[in-house]
């Protein structure tokens, strides 16, 4: 479970941003949406250009020297902040599995080039290593033996240390070295999506995929069939077999077709959505930017309420939509918002106390949280 989170130096973030997520209040509905007392599914909201993508980016830039999973380099082409004079950006990680915290570190260049990185484990530093003097040291059991610059090829000079370990060790079965294991597992199923008319991702998984093939793969087409006619879309779905893979079609009285073709562009974003649902039980963590661009506003909560019954997946969405601001959906240390470089729940931004009877849209939209 991710505790806390802060960059700076990345993107637009010219100052420490940090976004805590392990100090909720006490509110005494909506609880689901808290365990192991962190939020686990949260609303970020900001105007344009406030930083909602780029923390997205932020967030999901460690899997980018931790694991090979997918990755869309391309959106860390502009990596520093370009009105500042560092030369790195530095990240810092805050995680706790079994009641072990985690504490993960690292500053970079660019997207691949790490310049140093280390590792805490219950305020024990188990791994270190800096890049320009290519030295460093772990305390891990075993992984003592590991060299960690002469036994790597040429050319691999910039591999993260932790990635390393985690495939040349062999580590004794002891609790510091299994909440290492939770820390890199975790990593390793993060997912960042774009719930927009393509399948853009990051993390989880490896390669390109049809989210109208994996629904049937994944053996939830009727599921889905009924979850689109939920949503006033009345399909009859089939699949059927195009060059070897079998694709999703809705069947007519006249004639069948492609999903694809008849689908609008909002109800192809939903196939996607569902897709990727379905894919979230199997993930650590994960950030939705921009979710509901397509969407009207009771479809946008219908998605709120279906993300938010994942039990074991941190969920974030990023959104314009102040309808999702409603204490039917979340509760008010579940919504944060960036502006400034700062990012805070709405239970932070007001003197007021807030109950569950409170209309946060409308306190919102009257600049109350503007404290």
């Amino acid at each position: 479970m991710l505790k806390r989170f802060s960059v700076i130096n990345f993107k637009n973030f010219d100052q420490k941003a940090e976004l805590i997520l392990d100090h909720p209040s006490n509110y005494e509905f909506n609880e689901e949406v808290i365990q192991q007392n962190c939020v686990s599914k949260g609303i970020f909201y900001g105007i344009n250009g406030s930083g909602k993508s780029n923390l997205a980016l932020a967030l999901f830039d460690i899997i980018l020297h931790l694991t090979d999973k997918e990755k869309a380099l391309d959106k860390y082409s502009v990596y520093l902040n370009l009105s500042s004079n560092k030369q790195i950006a530095e990240f810092e990680y805050d995680f706790a599995f079994d009641g072990t915290v985690v504490k993960y570190r690292y500053g970079k260049r660019d997207a691949l080039s790490l310049v140093y990185e280390k590792l805490i484990i219950d305020e024990k530093e188990v791994v270190w290593f800096d890049y320009n003097e290519q030295k460093g040291y772990t305390s891990l059991k075993g992984a003592e033996t590991l060299q960690l610059t002469s036994e790597l090829q040429a050319g691999t000079e910039r591999l993260s240390r932790i990635k390393f370990i985690k495939s040349n060790a062999i580590l004794e079965n002891n609790p510091t070295n299994k909440a290492f294991i939770a820390f890199t597992t975790f990593v390793d199923n993060m997912l960042m999506f774009y719930s927009l008319d393509s399948n853009r991702y990051q993390g989880l998984n490896i390669g390109g995929d049809s989210f109208t093939q994996g629904i049937i793969r994944y053996g939830k087409m009727k599921e889905f069939e009924v979850f689109l006619r939920n949503q006033g879309v009345d399909y009859q779905l089939v699949a059927l077999d195009i060059n070897g893979s079998n694709d999703l079609f809705c069947k007519f009285p006249k004639q069948t077709v492609p999903f694809n073709m008849v689908a609008s562009t909002g109800t192809r974003s939903l196939a996607l959505f569902y897709y990727w649902y379905i894919v979230m039980s199997k993930a650590s963590f994960v950030f939705i930017d921009e979710y509901d661009a397509f969407y009207h506003f009771e479809l946008s909560q219908e998605l709120v309420r279906l993300v938010r019954s994942l039990k074991t997946t941190q969920v974030f969405l990023s959104t314009h939509n102040t309808d999702l601001l409603s204490n039917d959906l979340l509760r008010p240390d579940a919504y944060f918002v960036i502006e400034n470089n700062k990012i805070r729940s709405l239970d932070n931004m007001t003197d007021k106390e807030l109950r569950k009877a409170h209309n946060l849209q409308k306190m919102y939209k009257a600049g109350s949280f503007n404290g």
